[in-house]
């Protein structure tokens, strides 16, 4: 019997119904390993490839001829818009069949909920941490609730395998199966997989079952792809040149931005006009000025404002007015957004995608493509690249165009290899741990230590954690007050853990934005997000400053004014960018005769004086650079966690013998420096320390505990030190890199 005959007659209804003339090849697999199979299912497949009807056609299916007693599936998605959009979508598929559809997440009305809870069925849609405020507080009702639960659908996992996010699922997921009894199948569902036999291994962790990937044909796709360069004050690199090997934009701009218009931003005016579109950003920061900027110039045209914005810190209504109006078919209006609408949610017949600088990581830039390309159109993107025009005596590294080389990589390695980031699981999760040890014994009410030690370090994302770690965390919890031992010897959670436990913020594992005061003395200078450790510099209110102490409990970070330059970044490492970018990037910069068909005539011609540039220096081929004097730059071509380890390998083991000074980082691009030593004494220390016996704890600075995961301030300071030593710094990156860069001595 073929896939679609095993479809339950409702299921095929609908598919005639929406005049579907076949199935696509993910529904075909996904059907024969749902139907055929008792394994995990991994589909990954093109954005707007039927994923999600692949994978509850036969869910349904299964469901009409048996119906499950309880909640019988649950869709797990990682934000709220794409929650609302599935229920639309599987409320017109499952109406028919009378098996109802739910969702759950803080915007739903508690009246939606009580029905579930009143009479558990069909399907349970839900965001982790909204499962996650279900078990703690509905601990008793699980049973009833998912007493015969058969699957679990997680939606755009590749999202959720990079940090706890992803492992507080998993955990959330072993939780409520032993609780109610059950082992249900899971169904991952993802766009942009990189590895996926490892993302198999992940999403069948605890199971005892293997997952079925299906390997999907897809149809070659045809890109509409661009990338223009703009300095934002003074003229285009192109300007009274004449390019050659340059992609021209063939249409016609129906508008003009007005001519004191920033050029990038004024282009993307000139282009959305009549259209609707997406300008995907990398900061809610940069999407709040963008929207303002583009408002701006719609006012001073005197033209009805156009533009909407998208974040995930503006409330329900904004967010859900902007996805309706981008639904519409007859209104064209362009959305400014962050990642909240990369993932998932169809908004319609979007016409083309713009990206302001180059994402961090290749999955981004192909589920933001992947946004467009829907209702038989291509995928469109247009990346638009901003600097500031590099001043006539800036030094070396800051007039290499970062950002154009980065959008390039990323383009690059996918059309090469078809390379994705790979997920990634080696880290020691101390912040989660303390997070699911607190809401275990929460909605436990009270256990011993060992049967608290059972129930958390038995689930498999915590299997790099030591019943020594687990006890030093216990030990310290109780000496906060965030755990009490009653008189017979139990656990229960204690004064301080339940202001924790309580508030609403503790269903997340991710860290919220909040802001640090930074202060210079009597002055208060502004507000910065995750500040950095003492030793660090940042920018702002128009200077440089040196971090004296940071205090975590008042939110303040007590400054220095020093001289010198760094990038107003605030400390965060800039996403997550993978060593395999940074090093496309270097290629980039040694190809000199190598056309990208994508680039239009300002970077065609800014990315020739950089090559031209880099050759004459030998950026490219010599990872140090002498920038005149004593001042060096030191390019090691690593990604984020590398180049963060070996920033401070050369601070803490090298420094010394060196003459380091004034080192300031420009994560991950390069490292500048004064240094008493020659290039040759450079190669010869670096490796030498490399290559003795060395522990990554000694990376971390003495006084520095090193808050990285939201949890981190109420663990013992030496699992901090820990996790971030062994689970955040790639050492080993750094010594094979080491290893490269002096193989002539």
């Amino acid at each position: 019997m073929n896939v679609f005959d095993r479809y339950a007659p409702f299921v095929q209804d609908f598919i005639y119904r929406n005049g579907w003339e076949s199935l696509r090849a993910i529904q075909v697999a996904a059907g024969d390993a749902i139907f055929n199979t008792d394994s995990n299912v991994l589909l990954s497949a093109s954005t707007a490839s039927g994923k999600t009807e692949a994978a509850f056609f036969p869910i349904l299916s299964l469901f009409s001829e048996d119906m499950p007693k309880s909640v019988g599936a649950i869709y797990i998605g990682p934000l709220k818009a794409l929650i609302n959009d599935q229920f639309m979508r599987l409320n017109d598929l499952c109406a028919e069949a009378e098996i109802p559809v739910w969702h759950w997440h803080g915007d739903v009305a508690s009246s939606h909920k009580n029905k579930l809870l009143e009479k558990p069925s069909g399907i349970l849609q839900i965001t982790p941490e909204s499962l996650e405020a279900l078990l703690l507080h509905k601990h008793a009702a699980l049973t009833k609730l998912f007493g015969d639960l058969r699957f679990i659908v997680i939606d755009e996992i590749h999202s959720l395998m990079r940090g706890d996010r992803g492992g507080q699922t998993l955990c959330l997921i072993e939780r409520l199966s032993k609780a109610a009894g059950v082992n249900p199948r899971r169904i991952g569902l993802s766009a942009t997989i990189g590895e996926p036999s490892a993302a198999g291994r992940f999403l069948s962790s605890g199971t005892g079952r293997n997952t079925v990937i299906p390997k999907i044909e897809n149809k070659g796709t045809k890109w509409r792809l661009s990338m223009e360069h703009f300095f934002i004050k003074g003229p285009a690199a192109a300007d009274g040149k004449q390019v050659e090997n340059a992609l021209e934009v063939l249409e016609t701009a129906t508008d003009k931005a007005p001519e004191a218009a920033d050029p990038g931003i004024g282009y993307i005016f000139e282009h959305t006009k009549g259209k609707k579109c997406l300008v995907f950003v990398n900061s809610r920061e940069e999407c709040e000025a963008v929207t303002t900027s583009l408002r701006r110039y719609c006012e001073s045209k005197k033209e009805p404002d156009r533009f909407l914005i998208h974040h995930g810190n503006l409330s329900a209504s904004y967010r859900e007015t902007a996805e309706d109006i981008m639904k519409d078919e007859e209104q064209y209006k362009t959305t400014v957004t962050t990642a909240t609408l990369e993932l998932g949610i169809d908004i319609g017949r979007l016409e083309r995608a713009f990206q302001i600088d180059a994402p961090f990581m290749v999955s981004s830039f192909l589920q933001r493509m992947g946004r467009t390309g829907r209702r038989e159109l291509p995928p469109e993107m247009w990346f638009v690249i901003r600097e500031d025009e590099p001043e006539v005596r800036a030094m070396l590294p800051s007039t290499v165009p970062w950002k154009l080389l980065q959008g390039i990589a990323l383009i690059q390695v996918y059309l090469e290899e078809k390379w994705v980031e790979p997920p990634k699981l080696d880290r020691l999760p101390f912040s989660l741990l303390y997070h699911q040890t607190m809401s275990t014994l929460a909605s436990s009410g009270e256990l011993t230590a060992s049967a608290l030690a059972a129930k958390v370090l038995k689930l498999n994302y915590f299997h790099r954690i030591t019943v020594d770690d687990f006890k030093a965390m216990l030990k310290h919890l109780v000496k906060i007050n965030h755990i009490e031992k009653t008189e017979e010897g139990s656990l229960i959670v204690g004064i301080a853990g339940e202001r924790i436990v309580n508030n609403f913020k503790f269903y997340a594992v991710f860290k919220e934005s909040e802001e640090y005061t930074v202060r210079f003395g009597s002055e208060e200078l502004g507000t910065i997000v995750m500040p950095p450790p003492p030793g660090e510099k940042i920018a702002i209110a128009g200077h440089v400053w040196l971090v004296e102490e940071v205090d975590h409990k008042r939110r303040t970070v007590y400054c220095d004014a020093v001289k010198g330059q760094v990038p107003a970044y605030f400390g965060e490492c800039p996403g997550d960018i993978n060593t395999k970018i940074l090093e496309r990037m270097r290629r980039v910069l040694r190809e000199p005769e190598k056309a990208y068909p994508y680039l239009m005539k300002n970077a065609v011609v800014r990315l020739e004086n950089a090559v031209k540039t880099a050759s004459l220096s030998g950026v490219a081929n010599k990872p140090l650079i002498c920038l005149g004097g004593d001042m060096w730059a030191f390019f090691p071509w690593l990604g984020t966690y590398s180049f963060l380890a070996m920033e401070r390998f050369l601070k803490i083991k090298c420094a010394t013998r060196l003459g380091l000074s004034n080192l300031d980082s420009f994560r991950p691009y390069y490292i500048q420096f004064r240094m008493k030593a020659g290039e040759d004494e450079f190669f010869k220390v670096i490796k030498e320390e490399a290559n003795k016996s060395f522990d990554p704890l000694d990376l971390v600075y003495p006084k520095e505990i090193p808050l990285f995961e939201k949890y981190d301030e109420y663990l013992p300071p030496e699992l901090v030190k820990k996790g971030f030593a062994y689970g955040i710094l790639d050492f080993e990156g750094v010594k094979q890199r080491i290893a490269e860069i002096t193989s002539h001595l």
